[in-house]
């Protein structure tokens, strides 16, 4: 089972891919580099702003998960570092691209993955857009991404990333004088969002946690009673 992914760890990821195809020759990176690419205003939904000492810790946890690697020399006045998130979870290039831009900008339809996701791979049309995310929901080693409910007044459903918690599904608003305007009613605040999603991943820990608990116990009393039959 592959790791879930924090969106810290997420957002650093995103932007390691992104500048590895984009700006190859600045590639890899510095941490103060990285830090800035995290929380760079452009082709970023939420904008962030990570200190280095957080960007510092999820590099470290995502070097334990063996997703990036650090590069250092008597050469190199400062460390950098690089993704392995190809050679780990083996997705093809035009993949890349389509999880990348989710990494960055959370859930999108397939047209705005086709116009934003060309300066990393050149979708010829719309039809392979939705091609390649048929076959991130058919992954063999598991979906990797998840077609969510259409919004009223939207044409095309927006496709999310299921690398960390799954995605908060927003319900539409039905209370009509607190509408502001928009199909689907006011979108929750990020912080909000975030919170629910580690709200809810706690709840699957701590959900994991008793049920090994539970079968420690079942096995102690199973033990018990095998030794009970030669005493």
């Amino acid at each position: 089972m592959e790791p879930e992914l924090t969106p810290e760890e997420l957002r650093i990821l995103g932007a390691l891919i992104e500048k590895g195809i984009t700006t190859p020759d600045y590639y890899p990176m510095t941490l103060n580099a990285l830090t800035a690419a995290c929380n760079q205003k452009s082709n970023r939904d939420p904008v962030l702003e990570y200190g280095e000492k957080t960007v510092v810790r999820a590099l470290d946890s995502l070097r334990e998960k063996g997703l990036v690697r650090v590069v250092s020399g008597p050469d190199m006045r400062v460390p950098k570092y690089y993704h392995r998130f190809t050679e780990v979870r083996e997705f093809s290039a035009p993949g890349v691209a389509v999880l990348c831009e989710l990494m960055l900008r959370g859930p999108q339809t397939p047209g705005e993955l086709r116009s934003r996701g060309s300066r990393m791979h050149p979708f010829e049309s719309l039809a392979e857009v939705e091609a390649v995310l048929e076959s991130l929901m058919e992954r063999p080693a598991g979906p990797a991404v998840l077609r969510l409910p259409r919004q009223p007044g939207f044409k095309e459903s927006r496709f999310a990333h299921l690398l960390g918690a799954p995605p908060v599904i927003e319900e539409p608003s039905t209370d009509g004088p607190d509408r502001t305007g928009d199909a689907g009613g006011p979108r929750p605040e990020a912080a909000r969002l975030a919170a629910a999603a580690e709200d809810e991943r706690l709840e699957r820990l701590e959900a994991a946690v008793a049920g090994i608990v539970e079968e420690i116990a079942s096995l102690r009393s199973e033990l018990k009673e095998f030794r009970g039959q030669f005493e």
